[in-house]
């Protein structure tokens, strides 16, 4: 063929047209001689441009005509223009499998498979497929009989004849011949062993559910009976065998490929269990041993190869186990801790491209729906199928889903399999990611129909239908419990209040009975308030269910909505801003503290809804507000009341950024650097309390002196008030110093600053709804029979001549907190000598030190208290970690001024850059105080009163594990991992503070 140089042919044009990306290519290809008879046939372009790519097609043609015996090239060209089903199937294969266009180069005469198009081919079983592969007589001709047998049905499947459902069955009856088939080959190859056995291959997963993908592990489960005459162990051996062969046959790689993985680890025990056992011991183990997700497995279970007759008895006997899965005492946290099922294995650079296990996947489809199954499978033996769609449809007839939801689920569901199904068929290999590369991309676009803008319409149609399955996938647990309390539309199924009584409970909720009676109140009506919250409930009862205890904090929610729900905003907030209503969710269900605070205020909703609401405010922040509010009130006792509600308001401010911090949400992971929430909460408390007290002090000194107490005075912060390490329940530890006013009496200063810290203590405890704030001074010179107050020249006479060790160690934390500024850095510059001695400690400091550390361990830990978990007096919990630090702040800090702190962990980590601790044991101890101390704070959230061990109640028990990361269900795990971290903490401590080395 010529051309006019610069112009291009018209056959160049014409390739363009009918989309092939590369008509150069192509046009040489159609030049070759081998295709003189049919270049020029229009039928072949227009076939060839009807397939997912074109130039792959023609490729995989031309190779298979120069494949073809000679006199066999023109009766495959003839037939291919002459007979448009042939025509279809084989380019319509070509242009989507590379891997069988591979096939049909090895073996030419394949071809033929798809001529023939008999009623019979529309719809094959097990028996045509049997049929099929009857001449395999080892694994090479096996694997060949299988691709030919694959050939004939992914033609039907490109070209439109069977659906995605239809092809999966297909493929799963495909697959169970083929086992049969490898099967008989292993029996031949072993006559004595399967003259000695019983032995079935029990189907699992997808090609048990009768849905299996083009590649696709086969899960098996093997289960062996010992033939009449024969000892159990000696035909569990030959059992073992057998099976062993038979997954060899068709897992090696040989010179024909390989077919699929066969999968066992399924089986009791995993990899470590025998890979055949008898039926009894099956059904012992899941009696006994199995766990939630294994019934789950077997959902799937489905006899297929080997002895009919056992395998089925293998199904009938579990079956009923299945079904009574949910009944079982650990259910209800398996299923959320399965309902979690997070995808943190999915590498970072992959997740947005996992058809299978990214949010909005199959995975997520197939998993809700498993789990409706065996929470209502138990009454309703409609739900009992192993095929997802099947179920599906079964769910929504019973009323366990929406009809709507359903119906956008299976859809979507469709959508992504196909999708699985034209990227494995490629090039047949094992995958579930969705190609980067355009060509891939315009293939699979092409090969779903999609002809515009192939790349453009597969991503946004991909996009909606994962958007889809994510917003639905906790839609459907929930949406049906409020239309079982709601008025439904006539002919729409209902969800029995059984029913949602028994989905809630297997959700966790532990009055299912009261949750109904909530829904109820908050969704019924006709009023757009109702609306609005039954759009939102679906999602709220799947965040409260993902807690500890999900009855608080639907309890929790309803109260709020009670209090606010008549606010314009409050419902829109939680409606408009995502954010809100998830952070509001968890929350409520984290614990009392937080909904307690709440409850106080609940226009502190707002806060969350906020993208800045959950940052703590600066103490200069604070002081400023409370200052000013103490200003415009007309008395102490009022402006306390407002001072108070500024820390109630903060302290939720704290809880909830805490709490969501902890817990992680959809859209931001649980913050990993547990050291940086502990020090954020710390000092927000500090910081709040601080403010609080500074706004005491001008109420008390309003109140009778006007602006100028006739003495200057501070607030020195002690303990873990100074260090900025309070806990949530913590007092505040203080010293108070003052100095007269020029001209004032020592007699009237003293009367005067005693008076108001009597009134400051009085006003932070007046009985309101507001959290109290205990002052307490203890740490004073004289300790509880000194002087509430003293002058700085007072305890100046007082630490020259009387001080004792531990004061000294006590004022490591001092630091001044409210007040006179000028006198607190007085006050500080006073004690530096006293916490930081020249030179270090005396060795006789050092032994009264470590004998007082002694005794208090051994008189002040409270009788009956488990030494090993106390967080405070425990074995390496925060005494020893901060007696350890101190110890090294005494000795050192004179010389390095990275130890003068009042914070431990800022000490620990300067001690460790000055090279007096290794860096492995100052990590040791800082990880244990660390936990030590959230573990303070997770039993305030909870419990909503202070303590210092784990509670022992159980669904406190477990609230405190979510708050430190745990799944439900791990407590154990929480317990042991605790006494590791903090046993390895006091070995340091008994070598740093009670060793040689200081």
């Amino acid at each position: 063929m010529t051309t006019v140089p610069g112009r291009r042919s018209s056959t160049f044009t014409r390739l363009l047209r009918h989309g092939f990306t590369d008509p150069s290519a192509a046009e040489r290809l159609l030049e070759l001689d081998d295709l003189a008879s049919v270049r020029s046939d229009p039928v072949l372009l227009e076939a060839l441009g009807a397939t997912a790519d074109p130039d792959l097609a023609l490729r995989g043609l031309v190779r298979l005509v120069e494949a073809e015996e000679e006199g066999e090239r023109q009766v495959l060209l003839d037939t291919l223009v002459t007979a448009k089903p042939l025509r279809d199937r084989l380019l319509g294969v070509l242009g989507a499998s590379e891997a069988l266009g591979d096939h049909l180069a090895r073996h030419p005469r394949d071809w033929q498979a798809l001529v023939t198009y008999e009623s019979i081919d529309l719809n094959p079983g097990v028996a045509e497929f049997e049929r099929g592969l009857a001449d395999a007589v080892d694994p090479d001709s096996l694997r060949v009989a299988y691709r030919r047998c694959m050939l004939t049905l992914a033609a039907r499947d490109v070209c439109g004849t069977t659906g995605i459902a239809q092809t999966a069955a297909e493929l799963a009856d495909l697959a169970t011949a083929t086992l049969r088939a490898a099967l008989a080959i292993a029996r031949t190859a072993a006559p004595e062993d399967a003259a000695q056995c019983r032995l079935a291959v029990v189907a699992m997963g997808k090609c048990g559910g009768h849905e299996l993908n083009y590649v696709s592990d086969v899960d098996v489960i093997f289960v062996g009976e010992a033939r009449d005459g024969v000892e159990e162990h000696k035909a569990m051996q030959a059992a073992t065998r057998l099976a062993a062969h038979m997954m060899r046959i068709c897992s090696e790689t040989t010179a024909e490929g390989t077919i699929w993985e066969v999968d066992a680890n399924l089986r009791p025990e995993g990899r470590n269990g025998p890979l055949v056992r008898t039926l009894s011991s099956h059904l012992a183990y899941y009696q006994r041993w199995a766990k939630t997700w294994e019934f789950q497995a077997l959902l799937k279970a489905r006899a297929v190869a080997g002895d009919p007759e056992l395998g089925q008895g293998y199904v009938d006997a579990v079956s009923p186990l299945v079904w009574q899965a949910a009944d079982r005492e650990n259910f209800v946290p398996d299923v959320q801790k399965m309902r979690r099922r997070v995808v943190d294995n999915i590498p970072v650079d992959r997740i947005d491209r996992e058809l299978k296990l990214g949010p909005g996947g199959l995975r997520d489809v197939e998993f809700a729906v498993q789990l409706l199954q065996l929470v209502h499978g138990r009454s309703d033996a409609s739900l009992h199928s192993g095929t997802t769609l099947e179920a599906l449809r079964a769910l929504a007839e019973g009323g366990y889903v929406g009809r709507a939801d359903a119906a956008q689920l299976d859809e979507a569901y469709r959508f992504l399999r196909s999708m699985e199904h034209r990227i494995q068929l490629h090039r047949l290999r094992r995958t579930h990611l969705v190609p980067e590369d355009e060509a891939d991309l315009r293939r699979l676009g092409r090969s779903l129909g999609m002809r515009t803008d192939p790349v453009a319409e597969l991503n946004k149609a991909w996009r909606r239908h994962a958007s889809v399955v994510r917003r639905l996938h906790e839609k459907i647990f929930y949406r049906p419990l409020l239309d079982a309390v709601a008025q439904l539309a006539p002919g729409e199924s209902r969800l029995s209040t059984k029913a949602a009584a028994i989905r809630l409970e297997a959700l966790g909720y532990a009055d299912p009975a009261a949750a109904l009676r909530h829904l109820e109140a908050l969704s019924s009506g006709v009023s757009r308030k109702a609306a609005i919250q039954r759009t939102l409930l679906p999602v709220l009862l799947g965040w409260f269910a993902d807690s500890a205890d999900p009855d608080a904090g639907l309890l929790g929610f309803r109260k709020v909505s009670d209090a606010l729900g008549k606010t314009p905003w409050y419902l829109r907030l939680l409606r408009d801003e995502g954010a809100a209503a998830e952070n509001l969710a968890r929350v409520l269900s984290a614990g009392r503290l937080a909904p307690d605070l709440l409850m106080r205020a609940p226009e502190a909703v707002a806060i969350l809804g906020d993208p800045e609401g959950l940052t703590p405010r600066t103490r200069e922040h604070l002081e400023q507000e409370v200052l000013a509010a103490v200003g415009r009130a007309g008395g102490a006792e009022p402006a306390i009341a407002v001072v108070r509600g500024v820390r109630r308001r903060e302290l939720f401010r704290t809880t909830a950024a805490d709490i969501i911090g902890s817990y992680g949400t959809e859209d931001s992971p649980a913050e990993q650097d547990h050291g940086a929430l502990v020090d954020r909460v710390g000092s927000a408390v500090t910081d709040l309390n601080a403010a609080t007290i500074a706004g005491a002090l001008r109420a008390a000194v309003r109140e009778q002196w006007g602006d100028t107490l006739p003495t200057r005075f501070a607030v020195i912060g002690m303990g873990r008030f100074g260090g900025h390490e309070l806990s949530y329940g913590s007092d505040a530890d203080v010293l108070f110093v003052h100095r007269p006013r020029e001209g004032v009496s020592d007699e009237e200063a003293a009367r005067a600053a005693n008076a108001v810290v009597g009134e400051m203590r009085r006003l932070l405890q007046l009985p309101t709804a507001d959290p109290p704030l205990l002052i307490d001074a203890d740490l004073r010179p004289e300790g509880k029979t000194g002087p509430m107050v003293r002058t700085l020249k007072s305890y100046g006479a007082y630490y020259r001549r009387w001080s004792l060790v531990w004061e000294s160690q006590a004022l490591l934390r001092a630091e001044h907190m409210a007040g006179d500024a000028e006198l607190g850095r007085e006050f500080i510059e006073l004690v530096d000598p006293l916490r930081y001695p020249a030179e270090g400690l005396g060795d006789d400091a050092v032994r009264e030190i470590r004998r007082l550390k002694a005794r208090m361990e051994s008189e002040r830990m409270p009788r009956g208290a488990d030494p090993t978990l106390h967080a405070k007096l425990g074995r390496g919990g925060l005494s020893d970690v901060e007696w350890t630090v101190q110890l090294m702040q005494m000795q050192h800090g004179w010389a390095e001024p990275g130890l003068r702190t009042t914070r431990t962990r800022e000490a620990l980590a300067a001690a460790c850059a000055a090279e007096l601790i290794p860096g492995e044991d100052a990590q040791m101890l800082d990880e244990a105080w660390v936990l030590a101390t959230r573990v303070r704070n997770a039993v305030m959230l909870v419990r909503g009163r202070p303590g210092d061990t784990f509670p022992s109640d159980p669904r406190e028990l477990a609230a405190v594990g979510r708050y430190l990361g745990y799944e439900p269900g791990h407590v154990g795990d929480m317990l042991d991992d605790y006494r590791r971290i903090t046993r390895r903490a006091r070995a340091v401590v008994e070598e740093r503070f009670y060793g040689a080395v200081v």
